[in-house]
């Protein structure tokens, strides 16, 4: 049967619906000219029409009840020309769906269809692949397609479609998983960024998301790596999470953990044939946890009142923000405030009770201090740490600080060596850095070192809102001097590399890579930690840890983004080396990770970076010399905009594009990022950046639109994504190289 047959054949009925169940992916309508025996008002006169409707919106409404997930999607497409049309609808469904209803709007009133065989919606689609030549449509080869015939399309109008389906999810080592991969599909809209256009029209509008919860045990662990979430906790056993986003062709991932006990864990994990493993633990307590049960903890509030803190209302700030920590200070908890300009000055000998009369001292105190002086902030630490005794409690240290230190001791390494000198147990230590002249290599140590993490407020930045938000988040903290037994699991480079505490109402996000060289099912994981007063310890059972699970792609490139913060931070601290310098490269180019060696990759469309042997993308030799003097620099602005990206860095647990020009490289005309490779536009030929002519890999070539080529991407769905890319084209699968040329 001819493709204009199939056609007209699908066209004799309103709508025609046809179904494959197979694995997930984004709707799509594919426009052709109305025939005449439509009786059109006007015939379309040979012109290129669009290879795919613009999606104007898209909605998403999904309850999920037990393990049972029901989505209503509903997808507005635009037809932009003047000439009415007809469309053949493609929607990959989840494996096992159930589609329990498919409908299209015609003049306000809501037309059904019909399910039919998922072998003749396989021809349609297949015979639409080798007509059109378009390599973007092969991103929906290998999966199972959901199809119909959209007639008419009206001029300079809208049409609306609706679909529902049902899916049994997955609950991998106790953690469920759902997804709506609005990412498939977005090859046939970045189709401009193949041909080169550096700013490209979106082809997808506004995307809202509806998640709605409910489950017998209490939800823990609400997590996605895709998309910034909203989450609105309805008791223990009910929650509602929605997202919104605007031209953002990406994968939704949801994931959350079942359980009533102390702490909650949740694991994922990913790992390619003869690969390492990658895990991500998320764990966090029970949201009922009372007050009685957060560990009393020890505070030391040490301000910066040096004459520079006068500037630009600076001190004004801080001190709501200091006294915002004092006030929220638990019973049980101990503190003391230091202020320091060019010697320090204590509210009290020694630490005392928080309560309401001292808290009140503690805020009168700060409401006195007046700016002036040098900044001698090793001395203000040193007395900072003589205020803890041998008790058994979180030891806390927040320095507030804008200037470089100017008296006593200047020198940033021996601060930092007096500080690990005093040998304080079970120390945390958060510097804040305010505007840009603050050394950054010091405050990024003092963090580092002593179980802590360096923050900047910028000179835009309200300062009393992001130090409140950090005493927010640190004030209760539930299970401290954390570590965890893998067992049998052999793990490595694990980020962070010191566990922080866990502190009510957060969870903590840990990656790694793991390297067993067999499965490992039914671990036990022991998490201990100081607990209510008492050193306690937490079994979590039933977990997997498999030589293969390729469902969460998306971890290779979040272990990569905190290993690369790492070695930057070891790279500024102890000085450049080729080793380090080329891990981060490497990481960078791989996983698309803007950094201080990478950044420029794909911002304005071209390269400064050359292809030597080896066909590795490496800096050019006046470009290495501009990053390391750059990354050499302690303060300034260039300084603390590094500091904050490192951090950013060794936090990040998302892949969502909102995170891009900190984090991951846009995508552009020069760089794409696809199914966990990242590849880069040489000349006419996007090259996967893990490719190495010197691994003498065996290659495989085709002939972008042969009979083999076809052969080759619709029997081989691993590959379709990346064959979707562009007609020129060379990638490695399995461990062989494919050229895919025109």
């Amino acid at each position: 049967m001819s493709l204009r047959s199939v056609f007209l054949a699908a066209c004799t009925a309103p709508l025609l619906l046809l179904f494959v169940p197979e694995a997930p992916a984004q709707g799509i309508i594919i426009p052709r000219p109305c025939d005449v025996v439509r009786r059109c008002p006007i015939p379309v006169p040979p012109v290129r029409l669009p290879v795919n409707l613009p999606v104007k919106s898209i909605e998403i409404d999904t309850k999920i009840e037990g393990q049972v997930a029901s989505t209503t999607v509903t997808q507005v497409f635009e037809n932009k020309t003047p000439y009415t049309l007809e469309g053949v609808y493609f929607f990959p469904l989840p494996a096992d769906a159930s589609v329990s209803g498919f409908s299209i709007w015609e003049n306000g009133k809501k037309l059904t269809g019909e399910v039919r065989s998922k072998d003749e919606a396989r021809k349609i689609y297949d015979e639409i692949v080798r007509s059109m030549k378009d390599p973007g449509l092969l991103e929906y080869a290998g999966k199972g397609l959901l199809q119909a015939s959209i007639f008419p399309i009206l001029p300079n109008s809208e049409k609306k479609l609706e679909l529902k389906y049902s899916q049994v999810l997955k609950a991998d080592s106790g953690t469920v998983a759902y997804s709506y991969p609005l990412g498939t599909g977005k090859a046939v809209w970045n189709r401009q960024l193949a041909e080169g256009v550096s700013r490209p029209v979106p082809q997808i509008g506004a995307v809202s998301g509806r998640i709605e919860v409910a489950a017998r045990l209490p939800i823990r662990n609400i997590y996605s790596p895709s998309h910034s979430i909203d989450v609105n906790k309805r008791g223990d056993n009910r929650a509602v999470i929605s997202f919104e986003s605007s031209g953002d062709p990406t994968d939704v991932k949801l994931f959350y953990g079942l359980s009533e006990e102390e702490f909650g864990l949740s694991l994922i994990t990913y790992r390619e044939a003869s690969k390492d493993g990658y895990y991500l633990l998320m764990i966090s307590p029970n949201d009922g946890r009372q007050n009685a049960e957060v560990v009393a903890k020890d505070v030391v509030f040490v301000l910066d009142t040096s004459g520079s803190m006068q500037d630009d209302g600076k001190i004004e700030k801080a001190r709501p923000a200091l006294n915002f920590g004092i006030k929220s200070l638990n019973r049980g908890d101990r503190f003391n405030v230091i202020n320091f300009s060019g010697e320090e000055h204590l509210m009290e000998v020694g630490l005392v009770d928080a309560t309401d009369d001292n808290k009140a001292l503690g805020v009168e105190f700060v409401n006195r201090l007046k700016p002036n002086g040098g900044t001698n902030i090793n001395d203000a630490l040193l007395a900072a740490l003589d205020q803890f005794d041998s008790r058994e409690r979180p030891r806390m240290v927040v320095l507030l600080t804008d200037g470089l230190p100017t008296v006593g001791e200047k020198d940033a390494a021996k601060i930092v060596a007096n500080v690990r000198e005093k040998g304080v147990e079970g120390l945390r230590l958060f510097p804040f850095g305010v505007g840009y002249d603050v050394n950054t290599r010091l405050l990024d140590s003092l963090g580092s070192e002593n179980s802590g993490i360096a923050d900047y407020v910028e000179p835009k930045e309200d300062l009393e809102i992001k130090v409140s938000n950090f005493f927010t988040k640190v004030n209760s903290p539930v299970l401290s001097d954390i570590s965890i037994d893998y067992g049998a699991v052999v793990v490595e480079k694990q980020y962070p590399r010191k566990l922080a505490d866990i502190f009510r109402g957060a969870q903590s996000v840990i990656i790694g890579r793991y390297t067993n060289q067999g499965d490992l099912n039914a671990v036990i994981l022991r998490l201990r930690g100081l607990f209510g007063g008492s050193e306690r310890t937490f079994d979590f059972g039933s977990l997997d840890f498999p030589m293969r699970a390729l469902d969460n792609d998306f971890l290779p490139r979040l272990w990569a983004t905190r290993r690369v913060g790492w070695l930057i931070e070891q790279i500024r601290v102890n000085g450049e080396s080729k080793e380090l310098k080329d891990e981060i490269v490497d990481l960078g180019t791989r996983y698309g990770i803007v950094t201080p060696y990478t950044s420029y990759l794909a911002v304005d469309g071209t390269f400064r970076m050359r292809e030597t042997v080896g066909n590795r993308f490496q800096i050019d030799g006046a470009a290495s010399a501009d990053i390391s003097a750059a990354i050499d620099q302690e303060s300034g602005r260039s300084a603390v905009k590094q500091s904050v990206q490192q951090n950013s860095l060794q936090m990040n647990s998302t892949v969502a594009p909102s995170a891009g020009g900190s984090i991951f490289l846009r995508q552009s005309s020069a760089n794409q990022f696809v199914a966990n490779k990242n590849f880069i536009r040489d000349r006419s030929v996007w090259i996967d950046a893990e490719y190495d002519s010197d691994l003498k890999l065996p290659e495989t070539n085709l002939k972008f639109g042969s009979e083999g080529y076809f052969d080759f991407a619709l029997n081989n769905p691993d590959a379709a994504q990346y064959l979707a890319i562009s007609k020129n084209v060379t990638f490695v699968l399995n461990g062989r190289v494919y050229n895919v040329r025109e």
